[in-house]
């Protein structure tokens, strides 16, 4: 089985989201998407991240619909930094000899290279890129010159380009804006139950 594996903070999980995970599901031919909120972010430690629990009810509601969506809790209950290539490995462990395809961002994938033991990740997994609008990357050859093994270890997902970001829905909500259309209606109901992101 092709497994797709999509981190983040999710704080809020939105439509893009959602979106490239089934154009990636689709396209790579993946059995299930996998959605791991990150537990404490390496690369947001000065942002205040909102409670685990809070991201991912938000993730299980979002994704109850689809039956090839499941959320994964390996690294908010695991203590300390989360790490992808540490996720990979317990993936791995847990699940056995499947194949997987971590989903990532253009942006994201510009930064492989700064990423803990980015050749080791590459190793365990394929990446599944994901384009940016507007947003120019060195490419391929640069990064299998900085990461080895990353040479045919690359596919691009065609996915349609939504730009949504979970930081715009927050401001959305401290300004009182709606974000209808903008989130699955179940993440809005709960955003606003819980009071979530307000001033």
């Amino acid at each position: 089985m092709n497994i797709g594996v999509l981190g983040g903070t999710f704080d809020p999980v939105h439509i893009g989201h959602l979106i490239i995970a089934e154009q990636a599901r689709v396209e790579l031919g993946l059995s299930e998407v996998l959605f791991v909120p990150a537990g404490q972010p390496w690369l947001k430690v000065d942002h205040n991240v909102t409670p685990a629990f809070h991201r991912v009810e938000m993730l299980r509601r979002a994704v109850a619909s689809n039956p090839h969506f499941r959320v994964c809790t390996l690294e908010v209950d695991r203590a300390g930094p989360s790490y992808t290539v540490d996720t990979m490995a317990g993936l791995k462990d847990e699940l056995g000899t499947q194949s997987f395809f971590f989903i990532l961002g253009q942006d994201s994938f510009d930064d492989l290279p700064l990423w803990k033991e980015p050749d080791r990740l590459v190793r365990m997994c394929q990446l599944a890129v994901v384009p940016r609008l507007g947003l120019r990357s060195p490419g391929l050859n640069s990064l299998t010159s900085s990461v080895r093994g990353a040479q045919g270890r690359v596919r691009t997902v065609s996915a349609p380009v939504v730009e949504v970001s979970s930081s715009e829905i927050r401001q959305r909500v401290a300004q009182g804006l709606s974000i209808r259309y903008l989130v699955p209606h179940e993440v809005e109901q709960y955003i606003a139950a819980q009071g979530l992101y307000q001033k």
